[in-house]
């Protein structure tokens, strides 16, 4: 797998931001098919980065009701990356 296809977006919700600036964790969606070591991997050689320890979380894809019909989410991966003690992510600080 190619470590471009790895990392897709990064999270930013409110939860994810007080992660990010009081803990030094970094929350990102990745491919549903890829581990933790591929995604420390991929992490490291994009954002040129040390990275301490990595969390997945899988969201299953829930039911919704659209209009008459009734249709699947889609299925995710979210993981939460704990930087070094030291490390900062500049992508990120404008944000």
């Amino acid at each position: 797998m190619d470590i471009y296809s790895i990392i897709k977006k990064p999270i930013f919700t409110e939860k994810a931001l007080n992660l990010k600036e009081g803990q030094n964790k970094v929350v990102v969606e990745v491919h549903p098919e890829a581990n933790k070591v591929q995604i420390k991997k991929a992490f490291e050689e994009l954002f040129k980065v040390k990275v301490d320890k990595v969390n997945v979380i899988n969201i299953k894809p829930r039911v919704k009701r659209v209009g008459f019909y009734f249709t699947k989410t889609n299925k995710a991966k979210k993981a939460i990356i704990t930087l070094k003690p030291g490390e900062k992510l500049d992508l990120i600080e404008g944000a």
